[in-house]
């Protein structure tokens, strides 16, 4: 049996099968154990002088130098989904989608600059648009935009207009032509929507003002500015609400109309509306 002898009393097998030889030789010998721990082989030392056996101290097996036991499934990059997620992707639902339709009514209000506000009959203003419900965790809403180009208000002329009680000249007309119609409705039948128009001032066939550029938010609730202001009603089940909107009219290119209407100042849209909105199916 061929071994290793070192000076310092090491005894190294050179191969397994000459382990269990020297293993058994050694215990017969009855020196310091000889053992195999956890797949390590420790040494036994064989003293060079017997007296030495009791000095030296009993050697404990040698630890592993590490474990490796995870405590987690380990995943490759092909591990596929967990089903749960793939079912709450089948879950989500698109948001549902509205037809709606806008209507002006008959008691409606416009005014300008210091000027007692106009009374108005808007009945026959009409428009179609389309709504989405938001998905959000926030109350129950649905943004609208409505199609600028089937928008139609009618016109402030002698047949729908008074002011002080009196009609309008035959000859007077102002004119608006909606740009821009989108907002929000609430579950509760708040609106707050985004309005742009052009009003049009003209005068028989010898006068005709460059446009006025109108932008407010017409809303449900309260609309104030420094000269004018006014209170909207909330949607109701039957789809009629009042929108309010207080907007700041700058100057225009007409000195006649500037000086007219004390531009820039304010202006007031009071609508008496119906709002309908049907769900898409």
């Amino acid at each position: 049996m061929t071994i290793s002898l070192m000076d310092s009393g090491l005894l190294i097998p050179q191969n397994s099968h000459e382990l269990f030889k020297l293993s058994a030789s050694l215990r017969s010998l009855n020196p310091l154990s000889f053992q195999l721990a956890n797949g390590f082989v420790d040494y036994t030392v064989i003293p060079k002088n017997s007296h030495d056996l009791f000095k030296l101290p009993a050697r404990r097996p040698t630890k592993p130098l590490f474990s490796f036991n995870p405590k987690h499934t380990i995943y490759s990059r092909n591990t596929p989904e967990e089903p749960s997620s793939i079912c709450n992707q089948d879950q989500t639902q698109e948001a549902a989608t509205y037809t709606v339709e806008f209507q002006t009514l008959k008691t409606c209000k416009l005014g300008i600059s210091r000027y007692p506000d106009f009374v108005y009959n808007a009945e026959g203003g009409r428009g179609k648009g389309i709504g989405k419900e938001s998905n959000g965790d926030g109350p129950h809403k649905i943004s609208v935009i409505f199609n600028a180009g089937n928008l139609y208000i009618p016109p402030l002329t002698s047949s729908t207009t008074r002011f002080l009680g009196v009609p309008l000249p035959p000859f007077l007309k102002i004119e608006i032509i909606p740009e821009l119609l989108q907002g929000t409705i609430e579950g509760g039948g708040q609106i707050n929507l985004e309005f742009k128009a052009r009003f049009l001032f003209s005068i028989g066939t010898i006068y005709r003002a460059p446009p006025l550029l109108v932008a407010t938010v017409l809303t449900t609730e309260e609309s104030k500015g420094m000269l004018k202001k006014g209170k909207g009603q909330r949607l109701d089940k039957e789809g009629n609400c009042r929108l309010i909107g207080v907007a700041t009219v700058e100057k225009i290119d007409d000195a006649i109309m500037n000086s007219f209407l004390s531009l820039p100042t304010e202006c007031l849209a009071d609508l008496d509306a119906k709002i309908s909105l049907v769900r898409n199916i």
